[in-house]
């Protein structure tokens, strides 16, 4: 397996990003990500009871159609809490985009990211489509990354290539995040393509185990998002012999697994305002549930984050938080071990001395700057 810290997008994908006049700034602000072949989709969405309306839209094609071809992403508006008009909106968007590359409205997936309660201005996209189209390129998945970014700093990708059988498979993956991170769906948006031929059942399984490792397992603030997506795509170019089970879909799903754990790191190292970024390993748990559950328990703790900002090795904060989240274990059961906190990059370990199953959730401290950039945001 070859792993590659940039977006090389897979055999049959093509990408372009540009500015539509969303973003005040004049930034790149809509992306759009084609597949010349027909592929299937798999998608992991917020588990928020309040979804953005381009989920409600790429969730009921998701369920209808069996091939896709494109996914259109925004920043700069979350087209959510819009109501009936948000939900028009994410379907005219698709719909435009459909005409303009002569496919059918159901093979386009949409997603916003931005702005909570705003109306999507929809004929600022209308007008830049034909653009979008036309600029579509191999080359063109660098803007493609950069259109989707909100409050991040730097590019989130990644890019693999693994041989199954005789032939060679890539996977290539962008991601934006930065704040608002916490399971489940960490308030991310990725989208992961790859050339392999694979069932969806097979691709779903291998997302879904992917996702629960990683942007399950990270979290910056506590703080769920309404339009958190992580998108699978496979046109099978590859021609490999179809992945359905056994040793190639378990290599496979270790291949998505690198992936997501990559670029989840990648999002708490750009966590806003961070200055540290925290490994929490919990091990000797009763399974890994109860490890997770742990983790994010001192992940998400004001106290903790803000005691390891301020390099204080105050144990009675990890102590509270394991107390806090409502696992049953006794004082001389729990063993604590918290590396140096000079460290930007900070490790701690606990073990609940009551089974074997582990869980590692990643996190960062929470700062004045994370308060000043939150503050400002709207």
């Amino acid at each position: 397996m070859r792993k590659i810290l940039k977006a090389i997008l897979p055999f049959g994908f093509k990408a372009n990003g540009i500015a539509c006049g969303l973003k005040k700034t004049g930034k790149l602000d809509l992306a759009l990500l084609y597949s010349e072949f027909p592929a299937i989709a798999c998608a992991k969405f917020t588990t928020s009871s309040i979804i953005a309306a381009p989920l409600v839209v790429s969730k009921q094609h998701l369920k209808v159609a069996r091939d896709f071809r494109a996914v259109i992403i925004n920043s700069g508006n979350a087209n959510c809490f819009t109501g009936k008009a948000g939900i028009k909106d994410a379907l005219l968007t698709a719909r435009y985009l459909a005409e303009k590359l002569k496919i059918p409205t159901r093979s386009v997936l949409v997603n916003s990211t931005g702005i909570i309660g705003k109306r999507l201005d929809i004929l600022k996209i209308k007008k830049m489509i034909p653009e979008l189209v036309q600029g579509l390129s191999t080359a063109g998945i660098v803007k493609a990354q950069k259109a989707i970014m909100t409050t991040d700093t730097f590019a989130k990708e990644i890019s693999l290539t693994l041989r199954i059988g005789s032939g060679e498979i890539h996977i290539c993956a962008i991601a934006k995040g930065a704040g608002m991170i916490a399971p489940n769906m960490a308030t991310v948006l990725c989208f992961i393509m790859t050339d392999a031929a694979i069932t969806s059942k097979a691709l779903d399984k291998a997302l879904s185990g992917a996702v629960d490792k990683s942007f399950n397992c990270i979290s910056v603030d506590g703080c769920m998002s309404t339009n958190d997506t992580v998108l699978a795509l496979a046109n099978g170019v590859a021609g490999n012999v179809p992945i359905s089970g056994g040793k190639a879909l378990a290599f496979f799903s270790n291949a998505i697994e690198t992936v997501c754990l990559e670029l989840a790191r990648m999002v708490i190292l750009d966590a806003e305002g961070a200055t540290k970024f925290i490994q929490i390993d919990v091990v000797q748990a009763k399974n890994w549930h109860q490890a997770r559950r742990v983790a994010l328990n001192i992940a998400n703790s004001a106290l903790f984050k803000t005691a390891i900002f301020g390099e204080n090795p105050n144990f009675g904060r990890v102590v509270a938080a394991i107390g806090a989240s409502g696992i049953k274990i006794r004082e001389d059961q729990l063993k604590i071990r918290l590396g140096s906190l000079k460290s930007k990059q900070v490790r701690l370990w606990v073990s609940l001395s009551c089974g074997k199953a582990k869980c590692t959730v990643f996190t960062s401290d929470l700062t004045p700057r994370y308060i000043k950039i939150n503050a400002a945001y709207n």
